[in-house]
C-alpha cells in the first residue's frame, strides 16, 4: 500500500502468517513468493499508520507545509520477506533508473518500532538509530515473574519461539527465576518449520512434567501448531502464562480452544483509544491499483469474494461470489473493525507521531541556534540519519488519550503493561478481561496491582498445584 508525499514513512506489518515459495525448476525465472493466512488485526495496524499520517497532514500545527506519505509492506512473518520489503523501502521497486539523482533526504533515517520487543535492541552501540513505543522484553520478563511471585508459583515450565524474541526472553526469564528463587521444570523451543515430531515431543514433555504452570514466549504464528496438538491430545489442567505477543491474539479465542486456554493469564501492551479511527477504517474501499493490492486481498478475505472469479471457482463447497467493492464494512464483526482493545495499533499510532514530532522539531530549528556543529541546523534536502536521531531522542508529547510518549537513553518506551485473563464469554468464545496493571517506576521498581476477584480459573479449586524446587 502506498500514498505519495513530500516525506515518506515506511511500515512493515505481519499482514499474512505464511509465506509460500514457488517450485524451482532452474529452467525459468521463478515466480515471486506470495503470502497466505490474512490477519485482520495486523491489517488494522497498517491502516492505523495510514490514519495517523492522514490526521497529521490535516493538522496545521504539526509539520505545516509538509505532506507525509507512506509505503506499507507485508513481511509475512518471514525474515526473507521482511528483507525484501526493507530493501524496497530503502531503494524503491523500480527495475531500472533513468535519472540517477542523489539529492534529497535518505530513504531510511530512523526506526521507531511498534512491536519489536527483543532486549538485544536496547544496545545503543549496535542499534544507535532504533527506537520503540513498546517496552523491551527485559521489562516484560520482570513483569511476568512478578505475577508468578504474587501467586507463589515457583515450579514452572517454559516454552519459547525459535527467534530473537523467544530466545532472548527465555534467557532473561531463567535468570530472573533464579533471582526470585523459582525453578524452570522444563525448557522447550518451538520449531521454525512446525515439524510435527518436534511439536508432539513438546506436548509429551508438558504432560510428563509435574509443573502445571506453563510460561510461553512466542508470537501467535509459532504457537498455532502447539495449541492444535494440545487440543488433539486433550491436554487440560494447565495454567498458561502468555507473553504480550500472543496474550491478545484473536487466533486463539475460538470455542474449540476454550476448554484448554480459558483462565490463561498474560500481559499486554497498554490499551489506548484513538478518536476517529473507527470511521476511517469503515471508509476504506479497494482500488484498482497494483501497488495497493493489499487492499484487494483484504476485501476478498473480509467478504469471502473475489475480484477475478472464474467459472466454478469455489470457497470450500460454495461458489465464490464476485466482489463489487461496495460491500458494507459496518456490518462486519472482525478484529479489523474492533477498536475497543487498541494495543499494537495504539503503539503504531504513537510511533508515527513520534517520528512526526521529531521531524517537526528538526524543521523548526533556527540557523545559528541549532544543536549541531557551529550551532547549525539539519538540511531536510540532505538529512543525515544521526540528525533525526538527535530529535527522536528528545521527543516528548502526550497523546489524545493522555499517555506520555518519550524515550530513555536506549530508545525504549516507558514500561507499563495491562494484566489480562482469558474468560468465558456469553457467545461461547474467549473474552479477554483486564484484571490488573504492572509498571516499573524509578523509585519503587516493578509494581503489580491485581484484582483477584476478577480472575477466572480453568479448574477447581482456584489455585494451581505447586511444587517447591
Amino acid at each position: 500500500m502506498y500514498q505519495d508525499g513530500d516525506v515518506i514513512f515506511g511500515g512493515l506489518f505481519e499482514v499474512d502468517f505464511l509465506t509460500v515459495f514457488p517450485e524451482l525448476s532452474f529452467r525459468t525465472e521463478p515466480e515471486p513468493p506470495y503470502c497466505e493466512q490474512f490477519d485482520m488485526e495486523s491489517f488494522q495496524q497498517a491502516q492505523t499508520m495510514a490514519f495517523a499520517i492522514d490526521e497529521i497532514n490535516k493538522n496545521p500545527n504539526l509539520l505545516p507545509n509538509i505532506t507525509l506519505g507512506y509505503h506499507l509492506y507485508d513481511n509475512c512473518v518471514m525474515l526473507g520477506m521482511a528483507f525484501r520489503a526493507a530493501i524496497s523501502l530503502a531503494s524503491g521497486t523500480e527495475e531500472s533508473f533513468s535519472n540517477l539523482n542523489c539529492t534529497g533526504p535518505p530513504p531510511v533515517i530512523g526506526i521507531v518500532s511498534h512491536y519489536a520487543t527483543c532486549s538485544c535492541l536496547s544496545d545503543r552501540k549496535k542499534y544507535p538509530s532504533f527506537f520503540r513505543t513498546i517496552p523491551s522484553d527485559a521489562f516484560q520478563v520482570r513483569a511476568m515473574v512478578q505475577i508468578l511471585k504474587y501467586f507463589g508459583w515457583t515450579w514452572v515450565g517454559l516454552i519459547y519461539s525459535d527467534d530473537d524474541y523467544g530466545v532472548y526472553a527465555a534467557q532473561s526469564f531463567q535468570q530472573e527465576m533464579q533471582l526470585f528463587g523459582g525453578c524452570v521444570a522444563f525448557s522447550e523451543i518451538l520449531p521454525h518449520d512446525n515439524n510435527p515430531r518436534d511439536i508432539q515431543h513438546i506436548t509429551e514433555v508438558i504432560q510428563a512434567s509435574t509443573a502445571s504452570v506453563v510460561v510461553v514466549f512466542s508470537t501467535p504464528s509459532f504457537l498455532i501448531p502447539l495449541i492444535d496438538e494440545v487440543v488433539l491430545q486433550n491436554m487440560t489442567g494447565r495454567q498458561w502464562i502468555a507473553s504480550e505477543a500472543w496474550a491478545t491474539s484473536f487466533v486463539h479465542h475460538t470455542p474449540r480452544l476454550l476448554p484448554f486456554l480459558k483462565g490463561t493469564i498474560g500481559i499486554a501492551i497498554r490499551r489506548g483509544e484513538i478518536q476517529g479511527l473507527n470511521d476511517f477504517l469503515l471508509r476504506l474501499r479497494p482500488r484498482n491499483d497494483p501497488k495497493n493490492n493489499m487492499l484487494r486481498i483484504f476485501w476478498e478475505n473480509m467478504f469471502r469474494c473475489s475480484f477475478e472469479t472464474r467459472r466454478g471457482e469455489t470457497d470450500g463447497e460454495q461458489v465464490k461470489k464476485v466482489c463489487t467493492g461496495q460491500e458494507d464494512l459496518s456490518i462486519t464483526n472482525t478484529p479489523y473493525t474492533d477498536v475497543s482493545e487498541l494495543r499494537a495499533s495504539y503503539n503504531v499510532y504513537k510511533a508515527v507521531y513520534a517520528l512526526a514530532h521529531a521531524l517537526h522539531n528538526l524543521m523548526q530549528c533556527e540557523e545559528g541556534r541549532g544543536p549541531f556543529s557551529g550551532n547549525g541546523c539539519a538540511d531536510i534536502t540532505n538529512l543525515k540519519p544521526w540528525q533525526l536521531v538527535h530529535y527522536l531522542q528528545k521527543v516528548n508529547f502526550t497523546t489524545g488519550f493522555g499517555d506520555h510518549v518519550s524515550f530513555d537513553k536506549n530508545g525504549d518506551a516507558l514500561a507499563i503493561y495491562d494484566v489480562l485473563n482469558w474468560q468465558l464469554s456469553s457467545d461461547g468464545m474467549i473474552r479477554v478481561q483486564t484484571v490488573g496493571v504492572v509498571n516499573e517506576e524509578a523509585t519503587t521498581g516493578m509494581v503489580l496491582i491485581l484484582n483477584d476477584d476478577a480472575l477466572y480459573w480453568n479448574f477447581e479449586p482456584k489455585k494451581v498445584t505447586n511444587i517447591a524446587c
